[in-house]
């Protein structure tokens, strides 16, 4: 797709003839990008030797157990943030490298808060908006997948659901028929693989980034929908985790505290919002909800008594 901006070429001087062009300035080496990235692979490495029941820190060697876990779950964040990266350079969006956010495994057991790129520019049109928007959760969300299959084809199944206090992972429809699928077992008599763990999360994630409120990878894409019109979406959506957080897992008090901040925030209009989206875009809006729905989970977090 073309923008409908007129095209501008920085690197050609202002009164100055094509043939005596600036030389174009030499890119600086993203060294900060680069030891987020390192000290994230670090603390999700740690994370997935604690989430084994072990600790590193009796012996080093120990942190080759959470290879695995840091790897996947390492490789989903950054396949979803390139899938926006990539698309914002397709439209001519000025966007940075992905940042990793690296967390202290003793405080948030994941070893990251996530991933995230800047974008420096406007949005072109709805049309881009929804290419940039979606490309994140689509990458993410196949490679969360394809993980979660070899994930599950390597964990082990109990005849039981085990004794005492376990934490239990809440199921999404999607989780529950792969688990079916894949092992024929009852969810709560697998102990999930490494691999298949963060799989679990990468699906998780991309449900909460599909969260349809705000400049949410989903807000993004309700936005591109249906643009400025009034939204009741939201405010139901606001109401439904107000209502899950007061039944099951209390974090979704947090996440509807979070959306309402986002919706009094607003989107931004884009560059040419009268655009319309086409009805190829309308059918894969359409698919990228399926997915929210698929990979939802209502109470995610659980321990048995």
């Amino acid at each position: 797709m073309k923008s409908e901006e007129p095209l501008s070429f920085p690197w050609i001087g202002e009164g100055r003839a094509a043939s005596q062009a600036a030389p174009v300035p030499a890119r600086r080496f993203p060294l900060i990008h680069v030891l987020l990235l390192a000290t994230t692979i670090l603390t999700t490495t740690v994370a997935g030797v604690f989430w084994e029941g072990l600790d590193p820190s009796a012996d080093p060697r120990l942190l080759f157990r959470g290879l695995p876990f840091a790897v996947t779950l390492i490789t989903i964040l950054f396949v979803h943030e390139a899938g926006h990266y990539l698309m914002c350079r397709s439209h001519g969006v000025n966007a940075s490298l992905p940042y990793f956010l690296p967390a202290p495994p003793q405080i948030f057991p994941l070893g990251t808060f996530g991933a995230f790129i800047r974008i420096r520019s406007r949005f072109p049109n709805r049309r881009a908006l929804f290419d940039i928007g979606a490309a994140g959760p689509w990458a993410g969300f196949v490679v969360a997948l394809v993980a979660t299959i070899i994930g599950l084809s390597r964990s082990t199944v109990l005849p039981a659901p085990p004794d005492g206090q376990v934490l239990e992972l809440g199921d999404s429809l999607l989780t529950a028929f792969l688990t079916r699928l894949v092992l024929d077992a009852n969810p709560s008599n697998v102990v999930l693989h490494p691999i298949a763990f963060a799989g679990w999360f990468g699906l998780f994630v991309t449900s909460i980034n599909l969260l349809p409120a705000g400049q949410l990878d989903g807000g993004h894409v309700l936005y591109a929908a249906i643009g400025r019109r009034p939204r009741v979406l939201p405010a139901l959506l606001v109401a439904f985790l107000i209502w899950l957080g007061w039944h099951g897992w209390v974090g979704w008090l947090a996440w509807a505290g979070i959306i309402i901040a986002l919706l009094c925030l607003g989107h931004p209009p884009t560059a040419n919002d009268p655009l319309p989206l086409g009805p190829g875009r309308q059918l894969a809006t359409i698919a990228t909800f399926v997915v929210f729905v698929l990979t939802f989970v209502g109470e995610p977090f659980h321990i048995t008594p």
